[in-house]
């Protein structure tokens, strides 16, 4: 069996990590798999991109300014144009040694001009089954990543809350009809990494005739593990003698990512627990073009962009604990990471986080939007949690996202779309 995995790029995003990690997965159980993308960063077998040199990289980059340019025009706030694709520009894989090598066809994020819709009729016209695993709810929404409280794909897309000029012909009503027509007859399995986002793929139009299985994101329990907290501190430069809250997303500004609510709970701490204040720092990595010391109201260890696995793997252990305040989010990553390496989280209960943390057991599942509750947690699991807490979080983390267990449960959908159902 040979399995191609698609995606944007292979590395820089949760989805690349997570299509990545499967990728290995596969490869440690015997399984012939490679991996295709627009943007390589990585030198490692089996690995190929779409196409080489200075012309590729200005077509790559002219597909994606000019879907950009579309949806910025006619978006309702401009800061909200990177939760939409339209998927209108793109470039031919077909015929791409890869892929016409492949007995399945594994797509995971394929946006930002790498694949169109043109170009994915092009790879169901070649007749092989095809895969795909959803990072978002971008597959069957009329362009949105994350569709908040609007559920009109439901029934068909169109009076979209993101456009500046929704009407039933919108950008989103045109992206809509286009995949109706698109996945009609495709040879589709659909994988989602949460129960939360299979049961809205479900409840789609789009996907309501299409098997659709939950599998999580895999991760190597070997690599992210416990490892002693005081040297990872040392190595890091952080305080040995402090409570650590650790917040790490791609991009810290992402509106989803709810770091007002995270703001809002460290301020319920500092003024409930004042004598207690001076004992808790705020550890962040990831991309953050606002970041200031005053910004918040603990002091704060801005740690920025982390590329290297090693140094994420001391960070999560230096913690004590890791805060997601997400408002809509799959199966992040970083709750993955984290608990591997024994670290609980406190998280809003929202999407398919409830499915990773056992409240009161292996982290704590806050009321989604409150910051108070989100304070309460943070508190709770900062000055209660102890060893046995961490080793909780650790069995947990093996039992859910040993990469064994995962690839297995894809070799299952795999065989079953070779057989034709």
């Amino acid at each position: 069996m040979k399995v191609v995995h698609i995606n944007k790029t292979d590395s820089g995003s949760g989805a690349a990590v997570a299509a990545m990690r499967l990728h290995r997965s596969l490869l440690r159980v015997g399984i012939e798999s490679s991996f295709l993308s627009q943007e390589k960063h990585r030198h490692e077998d089996n690995e190929y991109i779409t196409a080489e040199g200075m012309r590729a990289r200005m077509e790559n980059f002219r597909n994606y300014m000019e879907e950009r340019f579309t949806i910025y025009v006619n978006e309702r706030e401009h800061k909200l144009h990177t939760n939409f694709s339209l998927a209108t520009t793109g470039r031919d894989i077909s015929n791409h040694e890869v892929v016409k090598d492949a007995d399945i066809i594994h797509l995971h994020w394929i946006n930002d001009g790498f694949v169109s819709l043109d170009g994915l009729e092009q790879l169901f016209a070649l007749g092989k089954p095809i895969v795909w695993t959803m990072h978002d709810m971008w597959p069957f929404t009329g362009g949105c990543h994350y569709a908040g409280s609007c559920l009109e794909f439901n029934e068909h897309c169109g009076f979209c809350p993101f456009m500046r000029k929704a009407s039933k012909t919108d950008l989103s009503a045109i992206t809509f009809l286009r995949k109706k027509q698109l996945f009609r007859h495709a040879n589709l399995n659909v994988v989602a990494c949460s129960h939360w986002l299979a049961s809205m793929a479900k409840s789609s139009f789009l996907f309501s005739h299409v098997p659709v299985t939950t599998i999580p994101n895999p991760i190597d329990t070997d690599f992210y593990k416990p490892i002693d907290r005081t040297e990872c501190r040392k190595d890091l430069g952080l305080p040995l003698d402090k409570k650590l809250l650790l917040f790490g997303a791609a991009n810290v500004n992402d509106v989803r990512k709810g770091m007002r609510y995270l703001n809002e709970a460290l301020g319920i701490l500092h003024d409930s627990f004042p004598k207690l204040s001076g004992n808790i720092e705020l550890v962040m990595f990831g991309n953050d073009n606002h970041f200031s010391e005053k910004s918040y109201m603990f002091k704060t260890h801005a740690m920025k962009f982390i590329s290297e696995p090693q140094t994420l793997v001391k960070i999560y252990n230096a913690a004590d604990a890791f805060i997601l305040p997400s408002l809509q989010d799959n199966l992040p990553n970083t709750v993955v990471e984290s608990m591997s390496c024994g670290t609980p989280v406190v998280g809003f209960s929202t999407g398919g986080v409830p499915e990773m943390i056992k409240h009161n057991e292996t982290g704590f599942l806050s009321e989604a939007k409150n910051s108070l509750s989100l304070a309460d947690g943070i508190y709770n699991i900062l000055f209660f949690s102890n060893k046995e807490t961490r080793n909780k979080v650790r069995q947990s983390a093996i039992a859910q996202f040993a990469e064994s267990r995962v690839a297995n449960m894809y070799i299952n959908v795999y065989e079953r779309a070779l057989r034709g159902y």
